[in-house]
C-alpha cells in the first residue's frame, strides 16, 4: 500500500491548494455512504492506485491526530469499513464468518464468574456464567466467585481445561466449519485500520507527560478523549475471528509500522510526535535499539532516575547484581518493531487503562496474536515492573497486570515457548532481585557491628503494600508447568541467583527483646514479613517441589540441597555466627533452612535418596540447628510473657508462625529440620542444648532452692513445660518422618475437630493444604470429603427459639475420641492456648458421657506410626543419660513438692518415659562411657529405670534447708551433674573429632560460676543429698502421692494388669500403664517393682509448705470460694426469674391473682397492686402517682399484606413473572374507602371502614410495671450514659430495667378496682328491647365524662396517645378529606384497638385448625382504657349515632347521605361502641351490642351472597322465601331472610343486572343449602372472633380452643348468642320486626341508587356489597429453592427507578420490590431507597434480601440489623457475601423462623445486634 501522503502541518499550508486537496474536499462533501461504496469499487479493481490515493487523502483529512478524538472521524471509519453498507449489517456479515473455537470473553473486576476444579487443568481456570451454565458440571467441585483482577473465559481452550467441561457451543467447535471469508469483505478494513491505529498511538505519544512535570490526572484526560476510539477497537474484536485476523495482521506487520511510525519528511507534526516517543523511551531508563549499537557504554550506568536511593548498601549490591545477571540488557533495553509493541509500551506508560487492557485481551482467541503478544509482554516485563514500583495506584495496576499475565502464563504450551525463546525465567528472577534490592538494609542478627548480611526492610511500601505480588504470582504460575520448572532446576546459575534472592529474606524483621520499658511504638511490619516469606519464598518452593516426585528427578533435589547448604554457609559467615546465638534476638524468618528441610524431606520420601548423602558434617549441622531451636524456645518465652514489653505484635508473630496458612511452610519444616539434626547429632549434646536454650538449666537441680540468673521464678514453670513439650513433639511428630498424605490429612482433621466443632468451610480453611494448588491434596478433593465422613458426624443446623442460629457443624465420632485424639498434635496446631484447654474439656466430657472415666483426665498417650528407617537415630534422644538424669531429677522434685513443678510437667515427663519404653534402641551394645560421673550404667531407658541412685552432690544457697549428709565414705559415690558443662564438653569433642585433634581435649570449667549473678547475697555451697531412689521407686511413690493412699499398688496388682485398659484416665492410670509396660518388657524391672511394692513404705512426714506453695494454696481456696458465692447468686437469680416467668406467661390475668392474694374479705373494693421494677415498691396506680406498663409501640403493616389465598406469592425470577399488589388486604381497604368517600358523607365513611392494615400501631409488653416518675428518672440516666448501643434515648427508647426487653413507651394503668366479679357478670333476664334502650342511654351519657380534673394520670394518657400517633407515619393517619380533624383521630384510635385485637388473632390462629389465643391481658385492658378515655373526648353527634339506625326505623336526609348500614364494617362498629360507652361496661350491655351487630353482619352476608347468585337462582330462592315468610320463627331461618333481601334489593333497578356474567364466575356452581349455610357462617366468623376476643379482654373469659368445623357454634355459644344448633340464622335475635329492619337497610341502598344511576356507580356499589371479610394469614414471598436462580436474575437487573444496575441490589421479601441498597441514585430528601421502601411497604419495618451477600437485613424504624441468611450450602452453612460461591439452597426452617418473627412483631426482642442506619440504607 502506498505510504500515506501525510497532510502537512497547518502552519505550512501553501496558499494555493494542490489538486489532491480539492479532491479530498469534494469527497468530504459527498455523503459518507456513497463515498465509501465508490472507494470500495475503485479499490477492487486490479489497478487500484487511484483508489488508494483517494483513500489516503480522505484519511489524511479525516483522521488527524492533532484534532484529538473526534466522533466525526469515527463515523467516517465505520462507513468506510462497511464499504457502502450500513455498519450494523456489516457487523452481522462479518460475525457470520466467525471461526473462533474459544470463548475468550473478557471481564473486569467484580464480574461474577465460575471456577470448576474438576475440569480445570490450570488452577486459574475460569468460565463466564453463560459457558458454565451451558456446560455440564453436575457433581463437580465448582464455585462462583467475584473476579478481583478481571479475567477471561477459558471455554474451548484445551490447554487450560478438560474438553469435557466445555459448553455445548465450544464443545462442538462450531467455528471450524465456517466458510472462508470473501476477499473484498474486509478489504477496506485492511486499508483503513492501520491509519486508525497510528492515530491512536500518535495521540498517546502526544498526550504523555512525565509525572514530575505535570499532575497525574492529565493522563486520565488524554485517556478520556480516546475513549471512543478504543471502544471502537473493542467493538471490532467482538465481531469474531475474521476481524481479529485482520487486526492481528495489522498489529504485527513490521513494514506498516515502519512506514507510519516515524512520519514522512514533510509532516512536521508526525516528526515531532516521534521525537516525543523517543524521549519517553529514554526517560524510562530504556534505550531504544539504535543507540544500543553505539556500544555497551549505555548499560554501565543505570539510566538517570535509577540512581536515587541506591547509596550505601544498595550501591554495593547493584554492582554485584550486574555481574551476576546473565544479560545486563534485561533491565534496560527495548525495541519496538510493530504497532502491538508500541501499543503495549503506551499501555504500560499510562498505567494499564482498563479499556486498553480489555482490547488487548479481547484479541487473545487469535492464535498468532496470542504468541506475538506474549512475546511482546515478556519483552516489556522488566519495564512493567519498574513502572509498577513507581506507580501511585499500585493496587489497581497490579490487578490489571495480573489480568493480562494470568491469561498468558497459565497456558503451558505458551509458557514453555517464551521460556525457551525469550528467557522468561531469567527475566523474572532478575526483575525480582532488582525489585527487592530497592529496599535492603543491613541485618543486625548475631554480630550487630560486623554483620555483612543484608535483608529486606519490611517497613518499605514495596513489602507493606505487597507491590511485588503480580511478579511473584506470575513466577509461581509458570513454575507450576513441569517443562518450565525443569528448565529452572537445570539452570544452575539461575538457581544460585534464586538462592541469593531467598537469602534477602533470611533473618528479616528481627525482634529484640525489650528488657526495660514497654516499646513506644508497636511496629506492624510483621505481617508484611510473613506474607513475603510465604509468597515470595515458600510458594515458589512448593511449586518446585511438586516436580520432584519421582526417582528420575533425584538430581534436581541434590542440586538444590547443595546450593542451600552453600548459601547457608555464606549466611553464617556473613552474620559472624560461631556457636552461640545472640541473646534476646528472634527472627521467625529462615527461608533457607526451610528450603533445605523441604527438599531433604521430599528427596527421602519420594525419590529414594539416602539422607546421609544430603547432610553436611556435624559442625554444620550444629549450626543449622541453632536458629530453628531458638524460635521454639522463643515461642515458649513469648507465651511465658517474657516478651510482654515488645507489645502485642510479638504474640501476633508467634500465632502467625503456627497458623494454618503458614504452619506448613514455617513451623513444620523447622521441627523436621530439628528432628533431622537430633537424629544425627550426639543426643546428650542435643538434649542439653534444648534445656539451655529454654533457660531452665538452673532449675534442674535436686536442691529445693536454686538461683536462676536468666528467668524470674514465675517464668520457670511455663518454660520448663515448654521445653518438655517441645521434646515430646520432637520425638513423637511424624508428619515428615513416614506418614502418608492420607494419614497426615486425617491427623490434621482430627486435631482441628477435637478443639471445636467446625463448619465445613472453616475446616477447609484450617487444614494446612500443601500450598501448591497442583499438589493433589487440595481441600475439597474427594479424599478430603471421604476422610471427613470417616472421622466426623454432621450436626444439622439448629434454630434456638432465642433466635441464635447455628450452622451445620462437624463433630468427632466417638471412636475418634477414643483412639485418635492426639493432644500433642493439638498443642502443635493451636494458635490460642485456650484451644488446647477446649480440646481437653471436650475430651473429658466425652469420657464422662461414655462412662469411661469421670474425673479430670490427663492427655491420652497415643501410639505412633513407625519411623522411616532414615530417621531411626531420633530414638536415641530418648535413650541418653542426660535425658534420664533430667527425668530422674524432675520425678524427685515433684515427689518432694519443690516449687514450680506442675501437673503438666509430670505429664510430659511420663510421656517421655513411655515414648522411651515404646521405642527401644536396636543395637544394645554398651557404648564407651561419655558421662564423666556415673549416674547410670548405660543408655537404655529400660535398664536405667531400676538403677538406684544413692547420693547426689548439689550446690545450694547456704540458707537452704537441705539436711546435710557428711559421711566421708559416701563422698566418692555422690553424683555431680552440670548440664552446661556437659554440653560444652560434648561440643568440644564433636569439633575435635571433626578436626582429628583428639589430643587437645579441654576440661570444661565448672558451670556454676558462669550462671552466678554478680553480688548475689547467699553464697552457693556444695552439699550432698541422700536419695536412695530409682526412677521406678519414684514412680511408685508418686502413685501413692497422687492417690493419697499408702501402698496403693499392692503386689497382686502387677499380676493382673493389662495395659490396654489404661488408655484413658488421669495421672494414676498413666503411672500404672508405664509400670506395667516396664514390667512386661524386662524381668528385672518386674522384680524391682515387686520389691518396692513389697516394702510397705513408711509414711512421708508432711513437709512444711514453702511460702510459695502456701500462697498458691490460698489463691486456689479463694478462687473456689468466690466460685461458690457466684453459683449461689446465680441460683437465686434463676429462681426469681422462674417465678417471674410463671406470672408473666399466665393466661389468666395477673389482676385476678392479686385479688386472691389480698384475701377474700373485701372482694369488691380491692385495688390492683403493681410492682415497680425500678424502685421495687408495690402499690396501686393512683391519679397523682400513676403506674405504667412497659410497652413497645410499633407501626405495622403485616395485616395489610394478607391475601385471599393461603399459598404465598412467588418471587419472580424471570421477566415473565410479576407480583400484583392489588389483591392484598391493605389495597382492598384503600379502594373501598375511596369509593365510599366518593358517594357518602365523610364522617360516616370514616366510621364505616377499618384502617390500620397498613401502618396501624401494634402494642406489646413484657408485662413489667413501673412508676411513671421512676421511668422518667431512668430515662434521664440513660440519656447521660453514653455507651448506649442500638437504641436512641431521644426517641424515647429504652430497655425494660428488669428483663432488658426493648420498649419505647409506658402505658398508664387505670386506677381502681380489679376485675369486679359480682354485679357486672350477673346474667340478666331483661328483654332484648329494654337492653337496647339501656345501651342507648349509656351512649347518651358521653358528655358527663369527667374531663375537668387535670391529673398526672390524664397527662400521661395524653402523652401515650401522642406516642402512639408518632409511632405511625403521617400518611397513615389522614384518611379524611380535612386532615387533622377529630374524625381522623377518632378513626385512628379505634383502628389501634382493632389492629391490636386482630393481630393477636392472626398470630395465634394457626392453620392447623385449632384456634388458640394466649396474650398478656394486662396490656389490652390498660390500652382499652386509655383509648376509650381518649375517644370520649370526641363526642359523636347523636344524630349520626349508628346505634339508632341499627335498632329503630328512622330516616335521615342529607345532601351527601351517610354510608348505608349494609356497607359498614361491622367489627369497626363494635369497637366504636365499646370504646365510646362508659367503662367498665356491664356484661349484659356488651352482649346486647354484639347481638344487634350480629344481625347486621348477617344481613350483609345475605346481601353479598345474593349478588353471587345467577338470576335464575335468585328467583327460585325468593319464591321459596315468600312461601316461608309467614311461618313462626321465620326471622330465624336464612331462607326467608335471604328471599326478603333479594326481593328488597331487586326493587332498586339494576342492582343485580349490572354484573356481566364473567365478573362472578362463581355463579356456574349451583348453590346447595349446605354451601349457602357454610358461606354465611364463613362471612360472619371474623366478627365473632373479634367479639370473643373483646369479651375475653373485658371480662376475663377464657378463650376456647376447637376444631375449625366447630368454630362457629362454639364462638356463638361463648358470646351468648342463642345458637346451640348448627345454623347461623338461629343465633339471630331481633328487637324489631326483622323484615322491616332489613327493608330499611336495603332502602338506604335503593335511595342512593335512585339518585345516581350512572353505570360506574353501580359497579362500585356491587363491590361495596360483596365485601369479603375473610383473609388468609400474612405470608412472606415464596422463594426458589436454589439461590442461583435469584442471583442470576437480580444481580445484573437494572433498578426500576433509576435505570442503573445497583451496586448493592436488594429485594423486599414482603412485596418483591427491587431496590438499591445504599444507592445515592434513588435517594429522596436524604433518605435512601431501602429505608424509604420500608416506610411505604411495612410502616418502617422492612425485610430485605441482599442479592450480592445472600443475607437478610431487617430495618425497624431508625435501626437495622443483620438477620442472617435463609440460604445454606450443602454443609448447612451460610455464605455471607458469597465468598465461597458454593451452591446455596433454601433452608425452610430458617425462613419459617423469619416469617414467624415478622408476623409476631418480635424482631426487636429476638435480634440483639441493632445499629442506627441514619437513612443510609
Amino acid at each position: 500500500s502506498g505510504g500515506g501522503a501525510y497532510r502537512a502541518d497547518r502552519g505550512d499550508t501553501p496558499s494555493q491548494p494542490p489538486p489532491s486537496r480539492m479532491m479530498a474536499a469534494s469527497l468530504l462533501r459527498r455523503d459518507k455512504k456513497s463515498t465509501a461504496a465508490h472507494l470500495k469499487a475503485d479499490l477492487k479493481r486490479t489497478d487500484n492506485s487511484s483508489g488508494l490515493r483517494q483513500l489516503q487523502e480522505l484519511l489524511d483529512s479525516v483522521l488527524n491526530a492533532e484534532r484529538g478524538s473526534d466522533p466525526e472521524a469515527l463515523d467516517w471509519c465505520k462507513w468506510l469499513l462497511a464499504g457502502g453498507d450500513g455498519f450494523d449489517d456489516f457487523c452481522r456479515t462479518v460475525r457470520s464468518y466467525d471461526n473462533a473455537t474459544l470463548c475468550g470473553l473478557v471481564w473486569t473486576a467484580n464480574f461474577v464468574a465460575y471456577r470448576c476444579r474438576t475440569c480445570g487443568i490450570s488452577p486459574c481456570m475460569s468460565l463466564c456464567a453463560e459457558c458454565f451454565n451451558n456446560g455440564d458440571h453436575t457433581g463437580h467441585d465448582f464455585n462462583m466467585f467475584r473476579s478481583q483482577a478481571g479475567g477471561a473465559c477459558d471455554c474451548g481452550d484445551g490447554n487450560v481445561m478438560r474438553a469435557s467441561g466445555f459448553c455445548s457451543r465450544h464443545r462442538l467447535k462450531t467455528g471450524e466449519n465456517v466458510p472462508s471469508v470473501p476477499r473484498d469483505l474486509l478489504l477496506m478494513s485492511e486499508m483503513v485500520l492501520p491509519r486508525f491505529i497510528i492515530t491512536i498511538i500518535q495521540y498517546l505519544r502526544d498526550g504523555y507527560t512525565e509525572p514530575e512535570s505535570a499532575a497525574d490526572r492529565d493522563l486520565q484526560k488524554v485517556l478520556q478523549q480516546l475513549d471512543l476510539h478504543i471502544s471502537f477497537l473493542e467493538e471490532l474484536t467482538k465481531m469474531g475471528g475474521a476481524m481479529r485476523t485482520v487486526l492481528t495482521k495489522i498489529l504485527t506487520n513490521q513494514q506498516t509500522f515502519k512506514e507510519l511510525s516515524m512520519g514522512q519528511e514533510e509532516n512536521v507534526y508526525a516528526k515531532r510526535n516521534y521525537e516525543k516517543y523517543l524521549s519517553a523511551l529514554k526517560s524510562s531508563g530504556l534505550v531504544s535499539v539504535e543507540e544500543k549499537g553505539a556500544g555497551a557504554g549505555a548499560t554501565d550506568t543505570p539510566a538517570g532516575e535509577d540512581q536515587d536511593g541506591l547509596q550505601g548498601v544498595g550501591q554495593r549490591k547493584r554492582v554485584k547484581l550486574s555481574s551476576s545477571t546473565k544479560d545486563p540488557s534485561i533491565m534496560d533495553s527495548l525495541k519496538h518493531k510493530c504497532f502491538l509493541e508500541e501499543l503495549l509500551f503506551w499501555t504500560i506508560k499510562y498505567e494499564f487503562p482498563q479499556k486498553m487492557v480489555t482490547f488487548l485481551l479481547n484479541m487473545l482467541p487469535d492464535q498468532d496474536y496470542k504468541i506475538t503478544f506474549t512475546k511482546t509482554f515478556v519483552q516489556h516485563y522488566a519495564f512493567i515492573m519498574k513502572t509498577l514500583m513507581k506507580s501511585h495506584e499500585s493496587d489497581t495496576m497490579s490487578n490489571r497486570i495480573v489480568h493480562i499475565s494470568v491469561q498468558l502464563f497459565s497456558n503451558e504450551e505458551l509458557a514453555r515457548h517464551v521460556t525457551e525463546e525469550c528467557q522468561l525465567l531469567d527475566i523474572m528472577v532478575t526483575v525480582l532481585l532488582y525489585m527487592m534490592e530497592s529496599c535492603l538494609i543491613k541485618s543486625e542478627l548475631q554480630d550487630e557491628e560486623n554483620n555483612r548480611h543484608v535483608v529486606v526492610n519490611c517497613g518499605e511500601a514495596l513489602l507493606k503494600n505487597n507491590t511485588y505480588w503480580p511478579l511473584v504470582s506470575d513466577f509461581i504460575n509458570i513454575l507450576s508447568h513441569q517443562s518450565v520448572a525443569k528448565r529452572f532446576l537445570e539452570d544452575h546459575s539461575l538457581l544460585l541467583l534464586w538462592m541469593s534472592f531467598v537469602s534477602f529474606f533470611q533473618g528479616m524483621n528481627l525482634n529484640k527483646r525489650e528488657l526495660n520499658e514497654h516499646v513506644e511504638f508497636e511496629s506492624q511490619t510483621y505481617y508484611a514479613a510473613f506474607a513475603a516469606e510465604l509468597e515470595a519464598c515458600a510458594q515458589p518452593m512448593w511449586g518446585l517441589l511438586t516436580h520432584c516426585k519421582v526417582k528420575e528427578t533425584q538430581e534436581y533435589t541434590k542440586t538444590v540441597v547443595r546450593y542451600c547448604l552453600e548459601t547457608l554457609q555464606m549466611w553464617f559467615d556473613a552474620i559472624g555466627f560461631v556457636d552461640e546465638p545472640a541473646l534476646n534476638q528472634l527472627t521467625f524468618h529462615l527461608p533457607l533452612h526451610r528450603y533445605y528441610a523441604m527438599f531433604l524431606s521430599k528427596g527421602v520420601r519420594c525419590q529414594g535418596l539416602d539422607l546421609d548423602s544430603l547432610l553436611p558434617d556435624q559442625e554444620m549441622l550444629m549450626k543449622i540447628m541453632v536458629h530453628p531451636l531458638q524460635i521454639q524456645a522463643s515461642l515458649s518465652e513469648i507465651h511465658s510473657n517474657m516478651w510482654v514489653r515488645n507489645g502485642l505484635q510479638i504474640k501476633g508473630q508467634a500465632m502467625t508462625y503456627v497458623q494454618s496458612h503458614f504452619c506448613n511452610s514455617m513451623i513444620d519444616p523447622d521441627i523436621y529440620l530439628l528432628q533431622v539434626c537430633a537424629s544425627r547429632l550426639d543426643p546428650d549434646y542435643f538434649i542439653s542444648s534444648v534445656f539451655e536454650r529454654f533457660k531452665v538449666v538452673d532449675l534442674l537441680t535436686m536442691a529445693s532452692q536454686h538461683q536462676n540468673a536468666v528467668l524470674d521464678s514465675e517464668q520457670e514453670r511455663p518454660m520448663l513445660e515448654g521445653a518438655l513439650t517441645f521434646l515430646v513433639i520432637l520425638c513423637s511428630l511424624r508428619v515428615h518422618l513416614g506418614m502418608s498424605d492420607d494419614e497426615i490429612l486425617r491427623a490434621e482433621m482430627v486435631s482441628q475437630l477435637c478443639m471445636n466443632d467446625r463448619t465445613h468451610s472453616s475446616l477447609l480453611d484450617l487444614i494446612p493444604e500443601n500450598p501448591n494448588p497442583k499438589s493433589g491434596v487440595v481441600p475439597g478433593s474427594c479424599s478430603f470429603e471421604e476422610m471427613l465422613s470417616a472421622v466426623a458426624d454432621f450436626k444439622a443446623p439448629v434454630f434456638e427459639p432465642g433466635g441464635s442460629m447455628q450452622q451445620g457443624m462437624y463433630t468427632p465420632k466417638a471412636e475418634v475420641w477414643e483412639k485418635e485424639f492426639d493432644p500433642i498434635m493439638v498443642i502443635l496446631r493451636t494458635v490460642y492456648r485456650r484451644d488446647v484447654q477446649s480440646a481437653m474439656d471436650r475430651y473429658a466430657a466425652f469420657l464422662k458421657q461414655s462412662g469411661i472415666h469421670t474425673g479430670n483426665p490427663w492427655p491420652p498417650y497415643k501410639e505412633r506410626t513407625p519411623l522411616h528407617p532414615c530417621y531411626k537415630g531420633l530414638v536415641r534422644l530418648l535413650h541418653c543419660k542426660t535425658l534420664h538424669i533430667v527425668i530422674f531429677t524432675l520425678l524427685y522434685k515433684i515427689w518432694m513438692d519443690h516449687q514450680n513443678m506442675s501437673e503438666h510437667v509430670l505429664c510430659m515427663v511420663l510421656y517421655l518415659i513411655e515414648l522411651g519404653l515404646d521405642n527401644q534402641v536396636q543395637d544394645d551394645k554398651v557404648e564407651e562411657e561419655h558421662c564423666h560421673d556415673s549416674w547410670f550404667p548405660g543408655t537404655s531407658l529400660l535398664s536405667n529405670l531400676h538403677h538406684v541412685i544413692n547420693f547426689v552432690r548439689v550446690r545450694v544457697p547456704e540458707t537452704a534447708p537441705e539436711k546435710l549428709h557428711t559421711d566421708p565414705d559416701n563422698l566418692r559415690e555422690a553424683q555431680v551433674f552440670s548440664l552446661v558443662a556437659e554440653r560444652r564438653r560434648k561440643f568440644q569433642e564433636i569439633i575435635n573429632r571433626s578436626n582429628h585433634e583428639a589430643s587437645q581435649t579441654v576440661r570444661p570449667k565448672s558451670s556454676s560460676s558462669r550462671w552466678l549473678p554478680p553480688g548475689s547475697p547467699p553464697q552457693l555451697v556444695t552439699e550432698i543429698l541422700e536419695i536412695r531412689e530409682s526412677m521406678l521407686s519414684l514412680l511408685v511413690k508418686l502413685h501413692q502421692k497422687l492417690s493419697a493412699k499408702q501402698n496403693s499398688l499392692s503386689l497382686s496388682w502387677l499380676a493382673e494388669v493389662d495395659p490396654a485398659h489404661h488408655t484413658h484416665g488421669d495421672g494414676l492410670t498413666a503411672i500404672e500403664r508405664i509400670l506395667a509396660k516396664a514390667a512386661a518388657r524386662s524381668r528385672h524391672s518386674k522384680r524391682c517393682l515387686q520389691e518396692i511394692c513389697g516394702k510397705v513404705c513408711p509414711p512421708i512426714p508432711p513437709k512444711k509448705n514453702s511460702p510459695g506453695d502456701k500462697k498458691s494454696m490460698d489463691k486456689e481456696e479463694r478462687r473456689q470460694r468466690a466460685r461458690e458465692r457466684q453459683q449461689k447468686l446465680l441460683a437465686e437469680f434463676a429462681s426469681r426469674q422462674k417465678s417471674f416467668m410463671e406470672t408473666a406467661m399466665d393466661v389468666e390475668s395477673p389482676e385476678t391473682d392479686a385479688v386472691m392474694d389480698m384475701g377474700s374479705a373485701e372482694p369488691l373494693d380491692s385495688e390492683v397492686l403493681y410492682d415497680c421494677v425500678i424502685c421495687g415498691q408495690s402499690g396501686p396506680s393512683t391519679e397523682d402517682r400513676p403506674t405504667g406498663l412497659v410497652v413497645l409501640l410499633q407501626a405495622s403493616s403485616v395485616l395489610g399484606h394478607r391475601c385471599r389465598s393461603d399459598t404465598p406469592k412467588r418471587l419472580p425470577t424471570t421477566d415473565e413473572e410479576h407480583i400484583y399488589p392489588e389483591d392484598t388486604c391493605g389495597a382492598a381497604h384503600d379502594v373501598r374507602l375511596s369509593l365510599m368517600q366518593r358517594y357518602f358523607k365523610d364522617s360516616s365513611c370514616l366510621q364505616s371502614v377499618s384502617i390500620g392494615w397498613d401502618g396501624g400501631v401494634y402494642v406489646q409488653t413484657c408485662g413489667h410495671t413501673l412508676h411513671i416518675d421512676c421511668h422518667k428518672s431512668y430515662m434521664e440516666s440513660l440519656r447521660n450514659d453514653q455507651v448506649l448501643q442500638g437504641f436512641s434515648v431521644d426517641k424515647g427508647e429504652f430497655t425494660c430495667p428488669l428483663c432488658r426487653q426493648f420498649a419505647n413507651s409506658v402505658l398508664p394503668c387505670r386506677p381502681g378496682r380489679g376485675m369486679e366479679t359480682g354485679a357486672w357478670h350477673t346474667p340478666s333476664n331483661k328483654s332484648m328491647s329494654t337492653m337496647v334502650n339501656e345501651v342507648e342511654d349509656l351512649q347518651e351519657q358521653l358528655g358527663i365524662f369527667p374531663v375537668s380534673v387535670e391529673s398526672n394520670l390524664s397527662k400521661e394518657m395524653e402523652s401515650v396517645i401522642k406516642d402512639i400517633k408518632n409511632t405511625t407515619q403521617k400518611k397513615y393517619m389522614d384518611y379524611g378529606k380535612n386532615p387533622g380533624s377529630p374524625d381522623n383521630d377518632f378513626l385512628f384510635m379505634y383502628s389501634v384497638a382493632r389492629l391490636y385485637a386482630n393481630s393477636i388473632h392472626h398470630v395465634t390462629h394457626s392453620n392447623t385448625g385449632v384456634c388458640v389465643c394466649v396474650c398478656s391481658l394486662c396490656v389490652s385492658d390498660q390500652l382499652f382504657h386509655v383509648l376509650a378515655m381518649h375517644m370520649r373526648l370526641y363526642s359523636i353527634d347523636s344524630a349520626y349515632n349508628p346505634w339508632t339506625r341499627l335498632t329503630q326505623s328512622t330516616y335521615c336526609d342529607d345532601e351527601r347521605p351517610e354510608v348505608p348500614m349494609l356497607f359498614r364494617d361491622v367489627p369497626s362498629l363494635l369497637i366504636i361502641f365499646i370504646l365510646t360507652m362508659p367503662q367498665p361496661l356491664r356484661r349484659e350491655h356488651f352482649t346486647c351490642v354484639v347481638k344487634v351487630l350480629y344481625s347486621l353482619q348477617y344481613t350483609q352476608a345475605l346481601a353479598a351472597l345474593s349478588i353471587r347468585f345467577s338470576r335464575e337462582e335468585r328467583l327460585a330462592w325468593s319464591n321459596t322465601a315468600t312461601a316461608k315468610k309467614n311461618t313462626p320463627n321465620s326471622d330465624k331461618s336464612w331462607e326467608s331472610l335471604l328471599g326478603h333481601v333479594i326481593s328488597e334489593l331487586t326493587k332498586a333497578k339494576d342492582v343485580y343486572d349490572t354484573n356481566s356474567e364473567e365478573t362472578f364466575v362463581l355463579s356456574s356452581s349451583v348453590w346447595s343449602p349446605q354451601s349457602i349455610e357454610f358461606s354465611l357462617q364463613h362471612f360472619c366468623l371474623p366478627f365473632l372472633r373479634l367479639s370473643c376476643l373483646l369479651q375475653h379482654h373485658l371480662y376475663g373469659d377464657s378463650l376456647p380452643g376447637c376444631l375449625v368445623e366447630e368454630e362457629f357454634s362454639l364462638l356463638a355459644g361463648c358470646l351468648g348468642l342463642a345458637g346451640s344448633v348448627q345454623s347461623s340464622a338461629a343465633c339471630l335475635e331481633w328487637n324489631l320486626n326483622a323484615f322491616d329492619l332489613i327493608s330499611q337497610w336495603c332502602s338506604e341502598i335503593i335511595l342512593t341508587v335512585s339518585e345516581r344511576s350512572c353505570h360506574d356507580f353501580l359497579a362500585s356499589l356491587q363491590s361495596l356489597l360483596v365485601q369479603d371479610p375473610q383473609w388468609a394469614g400474612p405470608r412472606l414471598l415464596h422463594l426458589p429453592d436454589n439461590y442461583n436462580t435469584i442471583f442470576q436474575y437480580y444481580h445484573r437487573k437494572s433498578c426500576t427507578s433509576c435505570g442503573k444496575t445497583p451496586k448493592d441490589p436488594a429485594l423486599c421479601l414482603v412485596c418483591g420490590a427491587f431496590v438499591c441498597l445504599k444507592g445515592h441514585c434513588c435517594k429522596q430528601q436524604g433518605v435512601c431507597e431501602c429505608v424509604l421502601h420500608s416506610q411505604h411497604c411495612g410502616a418502617a419495618t422492612g425485610i430485605f434480601l441482599l442479592i450480592n451477600a445472600s443475607v437478610i437485613i431487617i430495618i425497624r424504624g431508625h435501626r437495622f440489623c443483620l438477620w442472617g441468611s435463609v440460604y445454606l450450602d450443602a454443609h448447612g452453612e451460610e455464605d455471607r457475601d458469597l465468598r465461597r460461591g458454593k451452591p446455596l439452597y433454601l433452608c425452610e426452617e430458617r425462613y419459617r423462623v423469619l416469617e414467624q418473627q415478622w408476623v409476631s412483631h418480635t424482631f426487636d426482642h429476638i435480634n440483639k445486634r441493632w445499629g442506627p442506619h441514619y437513612n443510609g440504607l
